[in-house]
């Protein structure tokens, strides 16, 4: 054993087994590949009820593909209510429908990666940067000036992707094997 991947003998043996790169196992780890899960299923079904309308967050008259706008809406409203980044959310109104393709694009994308376990460090850099500017769309929250729960998820889905959630209950491990040497693709 050379000297750069020697362990300590203080080091416990589950620690050792992490640090020389063998399979994270126990029942965290499979508790995170849930969580991953139920993340990507939240992206997911917000692109699914937008698009279509199933009448819960979207009524079928104003789904995308009835020709309602995703966006405008949520953004339209941080406007009216006096949100302190309202010229970027009018920027981002300016330039719709493309805002809208991105927007779903997003959603699409990271649920999609997120559901497979594949590509989590893109779709959980993605994920954090949606959920911070809707955090600062709804900005300032009427329920906790500083803090909510977008806050919370952008922190949840970069611990996800810094622990290869991808690689428990799903197919992250298969897919580190395809994109071999392209870390910023696993």
């Amino acid at each position: 054993m050379t000297a750069t991947t020697a362990i300590p003998a203080t080091v416990p043996a589950a620690a050792a087994r992490t640090a020389t790169g063998a399979e994270k196992k126990g029942w965290g780890y499979t508790v995170l590949g849930v969580a991953r899960l139920m993340v990507g299923f939240t992206f997911l079904w917000a692109f699914l009820d937008k698009t279509f309308g199933f009448g819960f967050s979207t009524p079928t008259e104003s789904s995308w593909l009835n020709g309602g706008s995703p966006t405008s809406g949520f953004l339209g409203g941080s406007i009216a209510s006096g949100n302190p980044f309202a010229s970027i959310w009018e920027f981002f109104l300016s330039i719709n429908p493309l805002t809208d393709a991105l927007f779903m694009l997003g959603l699409l994308g990271v649920g999609a990666a997120l559901m497979l376990g594949i590509g989590t460090r893109v779709a959980a850099a993605s994920a954090a940067a949606m959920y911070t500017l809707m955090y600062l769309a709804a900005f300032p929250i009427a329920s906790n000036p500083l803090y909510d729960t977008h806050l919370l998820m952008a922190v949840a889905v970069i611990a996800m992707a810094g622990l290869a959630a991808g690689d428990h209950v799903g197919l992250g491990k298969q897919w580190n094997g395809l994109v071999k040497g392209n870390r910023f693709l696993i």
